[in-house]
């Protein structure tokens, strides 16, 4: 399923399914769920150090 970028007028953005039949819950479910996997795993596993 392909996916399109909408930007909002406050600058954010918003994902939205690239076929306008495709279930409007359904969508919103999987963003959600695909989002909660990033705030899951927002520690990274290795330490980043910065070269001066």
């Amino acid at each position: 399923m392909a996916v399109a970028q909408a930007r909002q007028s406050d600058g954010s953005h918003k994902w939205i399914p690239s076929n306008p039949d495709y279930d409007q819950e359904v969508w919103d479910e999987q963003v959600r769920q695909h989002k909660q996997g990033h705030l899951t795993n927002e520690r990274p596993k290795v330490r980043v150090q910065r070269l001066v």
